[in-house]
């Protein structure tokens, strides 16, 4: 039999469930702007009737139903695009960080054209073509140290700025490395507390949204994808490895050292191995870092070093007003001090390797004239040896310009006596030292008996690095090659101190049989002069101007690509956000006509229980004798 208050109960479960309701709605409100948030909607459902269906049944008609609750509080959300926008944020991360590091480099590349490396170098050789002029009075020479400081300075700066930048990202990878530890770590407290609340039988949906707010947060910064598949082990992945699984967190370290300037790798702290990534802010620093950047300072180096060799190759036979020869006009830092660049690259205490960075051959070769010769040259490339043929009807020109192209980090010239002059390159691989020579084999005889580089032919002939004393193997004896310098020469190159104090040693002309060149004599200005437009190898650019041109326009094209990457995933992310807030954003003017609909489901609830109120007490009080 159904109770006498039933009624009250029925009207109490109704205020209370538009009770609930109006409180979820003004939640809503208060957290509109809250970022993550997700707009949360009340589920009633009717009561358990009366007289459920069993032997004990009361023959009445129908079941009599006992009013409404609140079933659950659900949170809308759309799964298949929030794991969109995960799989998308680490494509925004990557470009939007690489676009603030290379409008960095745009800005120092983009120096006035009087003041930049380029037109600082213009200035130089116009000096020494003056020289060449007047090389018996000394304003040219003033003129030659004065312009020759300004473009030191200006070489130094570009450097000091391409460093820094390069600082600058590995004190970023530190600081994100830590971010994603504690984004990591985060994400699974969360799945903890999550596990908690829904062993209660509760819907946890405020911390649901923290979680995927880390998670977005996180996939911005490393690529990574998810499983919720067990509600009870929320899934994290990244690079094929789990990163967080349940309540469990696994956090990345830095190993510092690993590379001769110091710069950290990042590794899983629980087994030591190389962590990996595909997108995201983290993989934009590290390929900034360890690529663009690198390969930045490497131009630069490339540049520095050749130019300085060049310079005093041509001054250093020279003689000055003074009479002094054999001056270097720039600096020179030999990595090694064994004049054979013999170097203890294992630590062992003996010498095993061998860092030569130029070799030049013994013989004097007419550009133009057919060499008659077929063989198989290999030099040192970035993944291994790479192959270079030659045939009898090739000129040396040919032959030259075919080992500048094969790709290795071997380049080849003709220098002003026209002997063969073979230069070490940056290298790609890290691992391996900036400009050295590391093999040079010939299967015929081009490089032995014609360029007079190589003693032999084939591998028992060959030089290579891995050894001491490897110049043993070279024909043209110790004055024909120059050891490696010191990592950077665009960090240190400097102007002889001696022509400094002195310039009047500055080299104009070459000398004849012994004697100093006479004072009208401007050949070694001229030479030098001639420099500036000459096809000197510059890495794997003909001429200096080749290098200024390209390092403009690589910087710039990176500029553009990373201008219109970012452009585009920033309106792909933006569709995507707007489409999640169109589902689970709250708007104020949905929110208010849900709080208007409880706000009268809420009001006639009152009413009825009123209402039943009034007819109790007519039963109670009223009723009687």
């Amino acid at each position: 039999m159904q109770s006498t208050f039933a009624g009250i109960e029925l009207g109490k479960r109704a205020v209370v469930a538009h009770q609930q309701a109006l409180a979820t709605t003004g939640h809503n409100l208060s957290n509109a702007s809250t970022e993550g948030y997700s707009r949360q909607r009340v589920e009633f459902s009717p009561f358990e009737p009366i007289y459920l269906p069993g032997l004990n049944r009361e023959e009445t008609a129908g079941q009599i139903g006992q009013g409404t609750v609140v079933e659950r509080i659900e949170r809308v959300r759309d799964e298949l695009l929030d794991r969109r926008i995960v799989a998308q944020s680490n494509g925004e991360g990557y470009w939007d960080t690489r676009d603030k590091y290379v409008l960095m480099l745009e800005r120092l590349y983009n120096e006035p054209a009087d003041v930049s490396i380029r037109g600082r170098m213009d200035a130089f050789w116009d000096s020494w073509q003056e020289l060449s002029v007047h090389p018996a009075d000394s304003a040219p020479r003033k003129a030659v140290i004065e312009r020759g400081k300004t473009l030191v300075d200006a070489i130094h700066e570009r450097y000091a700025g391409v460093k820094g930048l390069r600082d600058m990202a590995e004190e970023d990878i530190q600081g994100t490395v830590k971010r994603v530890n504690d984004l990591s770590r985060g994400i699974a407290g969360l799945n903890e507390e999550i596990q908690k609340i829904r062993a209660q039988g509760d819907n946890p949906n405020d911390l649901y949204d923290r979680r995927d707010l880390l998670v977005e947060k996180l996939a911005s910064i490393i690529d990574v994808t998810t499983d919720g598949r067990d509600p009870d082990e929320f899934v994290v992945h990244t690079a094929g490895f789990v990163l967080v699984q349940g309540r469990s967190a696994r956090e990345f370290g830095l190993q510092s050292g690993i590379d001769t300037e110091g710069y950290s790798r990042i590794v899983w702290k629980d087994s030591g191995e190389a962590a990996h990534f595909a997108g995201g802010s983290l993989a934009s620093l590290v390929e900034l870092r360890d690529e663009t950047l690198r390969t930045e300072l490497q131009s630069l180096d490339s540049m520095t070093m050749n130019f300085s060799d060049l310079v005093n190759d041509a001054h250093r036979p020279g003689s000055g007003a003074n009479g002094k020869t054999g001056l270097d006009f720039f600096v020179d830092r030999p990595f090694v001090t064994n004049v054979a660049g013999n170097y203890d690259r294992n630590g062992d205490g003996a010498y095993d390797s061998s860092y030569v960075f130029r070799i030049s051959g013994s013989n004097s070769l007419e550009e133009r004239a057919q060499i008659g010769l077929e063989g198989i040259m290999k030099l040192s490339g970035s993944d291994g040896d790479v192959e270079v043929p030659y045939y009898p009807t090739d000129t040396v020109a040919d032959v030259v310009a075919r080992i500048n192209d094969a790709g290795a980090e071997v380049v080849a010239r003709l220098d002003r006596e026209g002997r063969l002059s073979l230069k070490g390159t940056p290298s790609a691989d890290p691992a391996n030292p900036d400009f050295v020579i590391r093999h040079l084999e010939d299967s015929g005889r081009f490089l032995e008996g014609y360029a007079g580089v190589l003693l032999g032919r084939g591998e028992e002939g060959a030089y290579d690095w891995a050894k001491a004393d490897a110049v043993l193997s070279l024909r043209g004896g110790a004055l024909d090659f120059a050891v490696a310098p010191v990592a950077h020469p665009s960090g240190w190159i400097e102007l002889n101190p001696e022509l400094v104090k002195d310039p009047s040693s500055i080299a104009a002309g070459y000398g004849q049989n012994g004697k100093p060149a006479n004072p009208g004599n401007g050949e070694a200005a001229l030479a030098i002069a001639s420099l500036r437009n000459g096809a000197v190898m510059v890495g794997k650019l003909d001429t200096f101007d080749d290098y200024f041109a390209d390092a403009v326009a690589r910087v710039g094209l990176m500029g553009e690509q990373s201008d219109r990457s970012l452009e585009t995933q920033n309106l792909i992310m933006k569709q995507l956000r707007d489409m999640r807030d169109s589902i689970s954003g709250v708007n104020i003017d949905e929110e208010l006509s849900q709080m208007i609909k409880y706000q009268h489901g809420y009001a006639a609830a009152a009413r009825f229980v009123t209402t039943m109120d009034e007819m109790l007490d007519t039963i109670i009080n009223r009723m009687g004798a």
